[in-house]
């Protein structure tokens, strides 16, 4: 199978194409580097419009010549410049066309550096994906032999969650990577008197017990249908607000990987985010995985 990851004609996607590589190199997967332009509204149509589309082939495919130079020896890469009516459903075609296990995305040049910030392209991928969606944080580089160290999976304590847990340990396993399960308590700011400080103190103190509960019964679970499974850390951070919460748990900025699944309001095997799931990417110090809902 192979990794499609969007490489746009700006040359703005070397942190996809890095996160790419590490994925890939994880996976043992090969790539896809995938230039998306514009189709013609109509066959035919007027000298100008001809001249124009062939203007931005050029640029696509300048902007895949700096790509090649971009991937590294040890990953193999096919470079196409594909025709589609929006980017986002360029890069979906190819994947389907490719049977891609995966598609790879950057952050907007507009938000937050070293967190990840949704472009139009990933916004729209993130409502209609039936593969996982890799996001890579602003600026995102790694070595040039990286490997994905670990995923840590993003634990609401729902049927579907537990669900997911099983699905990351069985691709986890076979690329030998670590897990780990993380919730995020959130909660409001600091009451004024002490009474009350106590009483949210205690309600978060509840709600994480609840969690570590629902995440050893998943665990279980897996057990229970013969699945293999090893003790996995479970990890809650918080804070008063979404910021916070995820910068309260330790991150190795070289390797790990968030990963969230999709709201279970959205259709099956489709990526479809929840308001929380949005949350917890935009505030991510390290790139995300959204996977559709299974």
């Amino acid at each position: 199978m192979t990794i499609v990851v969007g490489y746009p004609p700006n040359r703005r996607g070397q942190g996809a194409l890095s996160l790419a590589a590490m994925i890939a190199r994880t996976s043992g997967e090969d790539l896809v580097v995938c230039a998306v332009v514009p189709a013609p509204w109509m066959p035919g149509g007027f000298k100008v419009d001809a001249e124009y589309h062939a203007y931005l082939a050029e640029v696509a495919q300048s902007a895949l010549d700096q790509a090649r130079t971009e991937v590294p020896s040890d990953i193999s890469a096919d470079f196409v410049v594909h025709r589609a009516r929006s980017a986002s459903s360029g890069l979906l075609e190819v994947a389907e066309q490719r049977d891609a296990s995966m598609v790879v995305v950057g952050s907007s040049a507009a938000g937050l550096f070293g967190h990840v910030t949704l472009s139009s392209v990933a916004d729209r991928l993130l409502h209609s994906s039936p593969v996982p969606v890799a996001l890579a944080t602003r600026g995102f580089r790694c070595g040039a032999d990286a490997k994905a160290t670990r995923l840590t999976v993003a634990f609401g304590g729902s049927a579907e969650a537990g669900q997911m847990v099983a699905a990351v340990r069985s691709v986890a396993s076979a690329a030998g990577v670590g897990v780990r399960l993380a919730s995020f308590a959130v909660h409001a700011a600091p009451p004024d008197t002490a009474r009350m400080n106590a009483e949210d103190d205690d309600i978060v103190e509840q709600w994480t017990s609840d969690i570590r509960v629902k995440a050893e019964r998943a665990l279980a679970e897996q057990a229970e249908a013969g699945e293999p499974v090893q003790q996995l850390d479970v990890v809650v951070g918080h804070g008063h607000d979404w910021g916070e919460a995820l910068e309260d748990i330790e991150w190795e900025h070289d390797g790990d990987l968030l990963v969230v699944g999709s709201s279970s309001a959205g259709p099956v095997a489709s990526v479809f985010l929840g308001s929380r799931a949005t949350k917890i990417i935009r505030h991510s110090p390290v790139p995300v995985v959204v996977v559709p809902r299974i």
